[in-house]
């Protein structure tokens, strides 16, 4: 099944609530999340929204886990340099590889780090994955947020889904001509998606601009207004 945030922001149980409410909810939650700095409320915060997202948005799991799989990723290596690079204090576990040590201090930084970052997640993703983005472009909007900065952000949403796609369609082709037959193949074919991807995604966001010039872009695009 292919992750589409857009397609799952446009059809869920929270689509129709109001994006103002949820777009508050989030930054407070966040706010909260990251003064407390308190481990048991990041694991209460995460479970009681995950059950949002899950059970009264009716959000497939599937599709909450693939949100959650990328930056997870991301938030693993972290904590694994916290935990192996950086912190002083009494040595509490020794590798033996070139004096590499976990301290006290880099233990509390990746456990702690990793813990905030797991109760943030689901709250970025309760307004990502229940509120379409023309509607949180057009709250920032009405809260008079620099149209410059609203901009930028509806071409960044715009460009990651091209690159996305780009991603999706190259694997595709790679998978119909056994590309990750053998881990060897796997390797082979990763190693020329990465290479290829930049110069396919900077291809498509020259495309992209033809686009807007062609359709009279004058350094400014419009807002989505709901009817009042």
């Amino acid at each position: 099944m292919k992750f589409d945030m857009d397609y799952i922001a446009h059809n869920n149980e929270l689509t129709e609530f109001n994006p103002y409410v949820k777009l508050f909810l989030t930054i407070i939650l966040l706010i909260v999340t990251l003064a407390l700095d308190n481990l048991y409320f990041d694991v209460f915060i995460f479970v009681v929204m995950s059950i949002v997202i899950l059970a009264i948005a009716k959000i497939n799991f599937r599709s909450y886990f693939k949100f959650l799989t990328i930056p997870m990723a991301f938030l693993v290596i972290t904590c694994i340099f916290l935990l192996f690079f950086f912190g002083k204090g009494e040595v509490i576990y020794e590798t033996g590889i070139l004096g590499i040590v976990v301290t006290d201090d880099s233990f509390h930084y990746a456990v702690y780090t990793f813990m905030r970052v797991l109760g943030c997640l689901p709250i970025l993703g309760f307004l990502a994955l229940t509120t379409p983005i023309s509607k949180i472009l057009h709250c920032l909007r009405t809260l008079k947020v620099p149209k410059v900065m609203i901009e930028i952000a509806l071409l960044m949403y715009n460009v990651i889904f091209i690159f996305l796609n780009e991603i999706d369609t190259m694997q595709k082709a790679q998978n119909s001509r056994l590309g990750y037959h053998s881990y060897w193949t796997s390797f082979k074919s990763l190693g020329a998606l990465v290479s290829t991807i930049f110069l396919r995604s900077l291809d498509k966001s020259e495309t992209l601009q033809h686009s807007l010039d062609s359709r009279g872009y004058t350094g400014e695009l419009p807002i989505y207004e709901p009817r009042k």
